[in-house]
């Protein structure tokens, strides 16, 4: 699993009210709204239609950890938050976990967690629970559409039911990360700290943005507090001036190593933003200069750095094992480096993408049927582990629906016309259910080879559209309440079977056995 940090039960520190931030605050699994840090966690009703929900019986929880939301059922294959959000739209979502004990068994599950269709990452809480303590994880992502899907998964080592206590999906501005091409890739949190602090960590409303800034401390290195304020807004990435209050530094002429994020970390690229303030009071003496490197290989030849503040990053570096930072003081520089804070993220490849078209036609699907499978929420493709139930999809860069098995789901509903849309379904299984309405014209699903809507209440007369499948090979339409006999142009079709009731059939025909 990916490293993570995780905050104390009750860190959270409370300052001056702000308007609140933009996004979504879900307490979930509590049936009403909780303040934390003058932010209003509501119910999670009406993001999530599944699970069970259950508060932990123990004293001194911060609000948003005394219940969860867990999800009992084996056979879904995904339980997904949706979240109607701006198209083109940038967010950082948080997912927030404390187990205590709630199932009984001593020992948290260990399970997956999606965005839309991609992996995130696995949910391990075992190690902070056995501290007392709560976890949680953090991802930038980018939403090209107008809904946002957090996906919680079991994986091959689940071995009780996943869950979750709170989940924040907070508004970024376009000038956030933006080195990143979040068409592309998302960024999962791997580290996010303050230096030189040993303190409460910093939050909502020191940074607007709700992301968490723990403190990190060590003692080989010299700590400095800043004498000024930085403007956070001078920054791409906006970060609040409490990290900047302090910093490690070095005497002038010696070098600054730092092995942070303190935990190695697997050979991958990742996104890095540092963040560099001198500490004097401002005037035209206040500036340093220095070199930065990691790992030996240099990340900034010279920061020229003043009470202003300065920010240097990389949307894509490679790091493995363990990441020391050197600063090094340049020539003539009147004082030694300093650094204040920084943010690692691991870049991880958004999974693909599932065709607009066969989306768009199962959630007509969706709204259209009643009762549909539970986990039916989400990417209906990706990953392809947990796609929909019933649905099988195409392994290429863009997915597609290649096949729907619904047979005796209980169904009732109609079937609407976009399902012709899905171009790519070989196979359109729905038989044995209670579906009603006409049959839809299906011609432009070329590839279709099996069509079974045998037993259910299909009315009107059989389409003729149908005879325009050329690949199709079983047609099978008995039992339902169809008017008329079959179309001559399908009896008169070479390699099909058709499996129609007595009366629809015409006296004379070529058809199989019914």
């Amino acid at each position: 699993m990916l490293p993570f940090f995780f905050f104390l039960l009750l860190s959270f520190s409370i300052s001056q009210a702000l308007p609140p931030p933009r996004g979504f605050y879900l307490n979930c699994g509590s049936p009403s709204t909780t303040k934390l840090n003058d932010i209003n966690y509501t119910s999670d009703r009406g993001f999530i239609n599944v699970g069970n929900t259950t508060t932990i019986k123990q004293k001194d929880l911060l609000p948003i950890l005394s219940t969860l939301r867990y999800f009992p059922d084996k056979s879904s294959r995904k339980h997904c938050y949706n979240f109607p959000v701006a198209r083109n739209s940038k967010y950082l979502i948080r997912t927030t976990y404390y187990y205590g004990n709630f199932d009984g068994k001593n020992s948290p599950p260990v399970f997956d967690q999606i965005i839309g269709g991609t992996k995130w990452s696995v949910v391990n809480t075992s190690e902070d629970y056995s501290k007392g303590q709560s976890s949680y994880y953090e991802i930038v992502v980018g939403v090209p559409g107008r809904t946002l899907s957090v996906c919680l998964a079991k994986n091959a080592n689940t071995l009780s039911s996943p869950f979750i206590s709170a989940l924040d999906v907070q508004s970024l501005e376009d000038t956030m990360y933006n080195s990143t091409d979040l068409g592309l890739y998302k960024l999962s949190l791997i580290a996010r700290n303050s230096f030189g602090v040993d303190g409460e960590m910093i939050s909502y409303p020191d940074d607007k943005y709700n992301r968490l800034w723990q403190p990190f401390s060590d003692k080989k290195h010299q700590s400095v507090t800043s004498q000024s304020s930085v403007n956070p807004s001078d920054f791409w990435n906006i970060p609040p001036a409490k990290a900047f209050v302090e910093g490690f530094t070095v005497t002038k002429g010696k070098a600054l190593e730092l092995k942070w994020p303190p935990f190695p970390l697997p050979a991958t690229k990742y996104y890095i933003a540092l963040y560099f303030q001198d500490d004097r009071s401002p005037s035209p003496l206040s500036w340093r200069a220095f070199g930065a490197s990691i790992n030996g290989a240099t990340f900034s030849r010279k920061l020229n750095v003043s009470t202003n503040g300065v920010m240097v990053y990389s949307g894509q570096w490679p790091l493995s094992g363990q990441t020391t930072i050197t600063l090094t003081t340049a020539k003539g520089s009147p004082m030694g480096a300093v650094i204040n804070a920084g943010e690692v993220f691991q870049v991880i490849p958004i999974g693909g993408a599932t065709n607009i078209s066969d989306v768009t036609a199962l959630e007509d699907l969706l709204e259209s049927i009643d009762e549909p499978p539970v986990d039916w929420s989400g990417d209906p493709c990706l990953p392809l582990a947990n796609s929909w139930t019933g649905v099988t999809c195409s392994k290429e860069k863009i997915t597609k629906v290649i096949s729907l098995n619904l047979t005796n789901r209980g169904l009732a509903g109609s079937l609407p016309p976009s399902i012709s849309n899905m171009t790519a379904l070989k196979d359109l299984w729905l038989g044995k259910n209670n579906l009603t309405g006409p049959i839809p014209d299906l011609s432009p699903m070329t590839r279709l080879e099996t069509l079974h809507l045998e037993d259910n209440q299909f009315n009107g007369s059989i389409p003729e559209s149908l005879a325009q499948l050329p690949n199709l090979r079983i047609l099978s339409i008995k039992n339902n309440k169809l008017q008329g006999t079959i179309p001559s142009a399908l009896l008169q079709r070479k390699g099909l079977t058709i499996q129609a009731s007595p009366e629809n059939m015409p006296s004379t025909n070529n058809t199989g056995p019914s």
